[in-house]
């Protein structure tokens, strides 16, 4: 991650650029959308990371299923800023921000398995998540032609352990 680069807790200001970035990816059928009020009622969930100038590259946020299993959602990064490490900055901050909140397991689906395994996450069944098909897959539009891999992470207070 560049040194300029500050990692924190998004705020109202950072709405609109949040749902600028991952609807980006949302138009290239990469990430699913988000609207504004979504965002805004999620605000404690989300994390930035912003350049030297202030500005939003990157956001991320979780998405509790229960009091001890979150999602790691709305993973984006700008496109001009890929390959900068900050991606790895916000899945730490979820990391840290699930620690907190004594969340256990961390899960996500995504297309870019790749990055999470580098970052310490397992591929698994998504079935594992009987939450998530339930509460979001199971209306989506993707459901029957989903590319989604699932990815995730068991945390322990003091030490990180993969997930079988």
């Amino acid at each position: 991650m560049m040194a300029t680069t500050v990692v924190r807790m998004a705020q109202p200001r950072d709405v609109a650029t949040i749902v600028s970035i991952v609807n980006g990816y949302a138009a290239d059928s990469v990430m699913l959308p988000i609207t504004m009020e979504r965002v805004a009622l999620s605000l404690d969930d989300f994390v930035v990371a912003t350049d030297a100038r202030g500005r939003v590259r990157a956001c991320g946020a979780l998405k509790e299923y229960s009091p001890s299993l979150a999602e790691v959602a709305s993973l984006a990064v700008a496109r001009d800023a890929h390959g900068s490490g900050i991606g790895r900055g916000i899945v730490a901050a979820l990391e840290e921000l699930a620690r907190v909140r004594g969340i256990g397991e961390l899960f996500a689906l995504t297309l870019t398995a790749g990055f999470f395994k580098a970052v310490g996450y397992v591929v698994t069944e998504r079935v594992r998540y009987p939450e998530k098909i339930r509460r979001d897959c199971s209306s989506c539009a993707r459901r029957f032609g989903c590319a989604e891999i699932c990815v995730a992470r068991m945390l322990r207070a003091d030490t990180l352990e993969c997930a079988a």
